[in-house]
């Protein structure tokens, strides 16, 4: 199949990325381009490309050798394994540029003069010299009459005008061109994909998100951007995600601001949703109780196997806390009745599904203490090789449960979201995938 010369950037989004030998590397997820101040056409400055760890790197134009219907190929040389950083004058072409508003004067569009038409998408095309370059832009008026939405035209880029980097930093931006990116993502790579933009354009998005989906999303950020998105947050709004956040992530969230800030939060929020975000913060955040989340799975004795597994299989709950089932006497919520014991997930699947979970109790499986360390809850994990562990208080009540996830965040370095060992490598795309230390950095722009 030829390759092509001109492309809009929408088309490539999704395009599987392919080393020289037919190897993948990843996945196109946005262009990088420059944004000018003259009306000098913007160059296509690389490709953000999502490989299979999810992190999001830099591949430059000129690596680019073809580009296809089904994929984009690379040429011989190393790639940078550098996360993408957006530098000064530079852009994402569907995260940042397209539902921008511009202008055009096409004489052949004269109904579009002197009135402010969206940006749905750019074409690039390469050039004798190999750049690329934005060489058309297409454009969506207003609606009219009862159409749903105005009709697209495609405008050279000569026609445009308002495309700066001072109009993409204007508030009142649209987000779904961005928006349709992260269907189908999982919560932790929207939040590496938001961590990429502006400001501005991050606080857009966010407020266009559900209140769940943006709760998801907050819990994947380090904790210096969870508290500059929720501050840029009207209040009620704030308010809202917070009670949508797991009690643990929110009191995580909460501990990081100032108590005056964090109280006039908790006092708005519903009691309800409040009393175990309070509970959670009387705890050291590097103790057991702590960590834990105060909503594990908790049942009654007397609770079918078929019961359940049904509430194991609820999509909110991580793999981790799904692997144990708490059962204790009523009442059910944290602080609870006394603790009977747990039943472990593959316990549950050999019994049929009429039998009460009372009688195939492990009783004997030790808890811990909220006042349990970092060191302590490390060794109870690879003691009994689990992944989940309740937390027990004194007069036997369930407090709650950690899991693994929690734990290995708290282990880990405050920014490891942020920074990754392997920042600085390269990967040859000539021999196949194989990392290595050396080889040429093409990551650079020009």
């Amino acid at each position: 199949m030829s390759s092509v010369s001109k492309v809009f950037v929408a088309r490539l989004v999704g395009l599987a990325v392919l080393g020289p030998d037919g190897e993948s590397i990843g996945r196109v997820r946005d262009v990088v381009i420059s944004v000018r101040i003259t009306t000098q056409q913007p160059r296509a400055l690389g490709l953000a490309v999502e490989l299979t760890t999810r992190r999001r790197i830099f591949v430059p134009m000129l690596r680019v050798t073809s580009v296809e219907s089904h994929a984009v190929t690379l040429n011989t040389g190393t790639v940078s394994l550098r996360r993408l950083h957006i530098r000064p004058g530079e852009a994402l072409a569907v995260g940042q540029v397209l539902d921008s508003r511009v202008r055009v004067d096409d004489p052949d569009l004269a109904d579009l003069a002197d009135q402010d038409v969206t940006v749905v998408d750019l074409g690039i095309e390469r050039t004798r010299t190999r750049d690329w370059v934005v060489s058309r832009v297409a454009v969506r008026s207003g609606r009219k009459g009862l159409r749903r939405r105005g009709e697209t035209h495609v405008v050279e880029w000569a026609r445009v005008h308002g495309l700066t980097q001072t109009a993409l930093n204007l508030p009142g931006q649209g987000v779904a061109q961005a928006l349709s990116q992260f269907e189908g993502m999982r919560a932790a790579d929207v939040a590496h994909a938001l961590r990429e933009l502006p400001t501005k354009r991050r606080d857009e998005i966010a407020a266009a998100l559900d209140d769940e989906r943006l709760a998801d999303v907050l819990q994947e950020l380090p904790p210096d951007d969870q508290k500059d998105l929720l501050s840029n947050l009207p209040r009620d709004r704030a308010v809202d995600v917070l009670e949508a956040m797991d009690p643990d992530d929110a009191a995580d969230l909460l501990g990081e601001l100032p108590d005056t800030e964090a109280e006039s939060l908790l006092e708005r929020m519903d009691p309800l949703e409040s009393e175990p975000v309070r509970r959670l913060l009387t705890h050291s955040p590097d103790t057991a109780g702590g960590l834990m989340t105060s909503e594990p799975i908790i049942v009654t004795a007397s609770t079918t196997v078929a019961e359940t597994l049904a509430r194991v299989r609820d999509p909110d709950i991580t793999p981790a806390a799904a692997s144990l089932a708490f059962v204790v006497r009523p009442p059910t919520a944290t602080p609870t009745g006394k603790y009977l014991g747990c039943v472990h997930l593959q316990a549950l699947l050999r019994e049929p599904p009429a039998n009460i979970v009372g009688g195939i109790l492990d009783t004997d499986l030790a808890h811990l203490h909220p006042e349990d360390s970092l060191e302590t809850m490390t060794r109870y994990f690879a003691t009994y090789n689990l992944v989940c562990g309740p937390v027990v208080d004194d007069e036997g009540h369930l407090l709650g449960a950690v899991s693994v996830d929690d734990l290995l965040d708290e282990l880990l370095p405050r920014d490891w979201r942020e920074t990754e060992p392997e920042d600085t490598g390269e990967i040859p795309i000539v021999d196949g995938l194989t990392p290595t230390g050396g080889g040429r950095r093409l990551g650079d722009r020009r």
